[in-house]
């Protein structure tokens, strides 16, 4: 059973960490507004504006500012700041006593599945599968929204259109899951998940179409498809092709490997990258209703 961190009350304490990518205190300067503004208090990490070429500083930097948050009672949930690459270098440095003893909410998406993936596997508590810190001024408000909603702990009921390629039915289950690529890296490591009985979600950007081909190829050999309790797919954005086409899109190429399977299966869910990237709450057990005209998912 995943337990759930505490929900947050206007007021408390949220801390900016930047485990990959590196950012600027401009980049960061509107989430720090929208957050305050919310009522919330915010808390810049140490090494948050760190530069180490492409990383917000060395591993050792990221991973000592991950870990003062994770261990500061005060810091109530953690909105990492930027995706990209970097949070698999730090996952190993992090020592989650504290954090399993008091739970918080690590928000973010994308390179942030290793750490939804590590914590739902090892410690058996839910994350926040949400926008970063950096999005937020790019974003649709209802990205924002959802965020915050879940912090709250408000009732999660999202709709959205039909899509040709669903296959309808009811499904109740944990939400787990993540960016496809990130996932697929994750695969036989400490941190990979057990999907037997849940909802997997998974989305990408900026993949050729074969390589997600490939991707779901490995989770399909892996096991992680077969036994689902339903399978949620994101945006699949930006994707590229090779001069002689690969013949599908990533929407057809993930039907196809679902297809000998008999649970319901929701295309275009409104959550990846895009700005209404709806928050998820990985590890809430939630119900997933698929049929000809629309699809719900349905939380606490």
């Amino acid at each position: 059973m995943t337990q759930l961190p505490p929900f947050l009350k206007k007021g408390d304490l949220i801390g900016i960490a930047a485990p990959a990518r590196k950012v600027s205190p401009e980049e960061m300067a509107p989430a720090i507004h929208f957050l305050r503004n919310e009522g919330f208090e915010v808390m810049e990490s140490e090494f948050l504006y760190s530069d180490s070429h492409q990383f917000s500083g060395s591993d050792e930097e990221r991973s000592t500012s991950f870990q003062a948050l994770l261990d500061n009672p005060d810091v109530k949930a953690i909105l990492c700041a930027r995706g990209g690459y970097g949070s698999v270098r730090i996952i190993d440095k992090l020592d989650f006593t504290h954090f399993c003893l008091h739970p918080k909410w690590i928000c973010g998406f994308s390179d942030v599945t290793v750490f939804h993936s590590h914590i739902h596997q090892n410690y058996h508590i839910a994350t926040l599968h949400s926008t970063l810190a950096f999005n937020i001024d790019k974003n649709e408000s209802i990205a924002n929204e959802t965020l915050i909603n879940a912090l709250l702990g408000k009732e999660t009921r999202y709709t959205c259109p039909s899509h040709p390629l669903n296959r309808c039915g009811n499904a109740t289950g944990e939400i787990v899951g993540g960016n496809l690529s990130m996932l697929y890296s994750l695969l036989g490591s400490s941190s990979d998940i057990n999907t037997d009985g849940k909802i997997l979600f998974i989305e990408d950007l900026d993949e050729y179409l074969y390589h997600i081909d490939r991707m779901m190829m490995n989770l399909k050999r892996n096991g992680k498809l077969d036994k689902l309790a339903g399978l949620l797919v994101g945006a699949m954005s930006d994707m590229h092709d090779n001069t002689i086409p690969f013949g599908k899109t990533a929407e057809e190429i993930v039907a196809e490997h679902c297809a000998e399977y008999d649970y319901p299966v929701c295309f275009g869910f409104p959550t990846g990258h895009i700005s209404n990237n709806h928050a998820l709450v990985f590890g809430q057990s939630m119900t997933l209703q698929v049929d000809d005209t629309y699809s719900n998912l349905l939380g606490f």
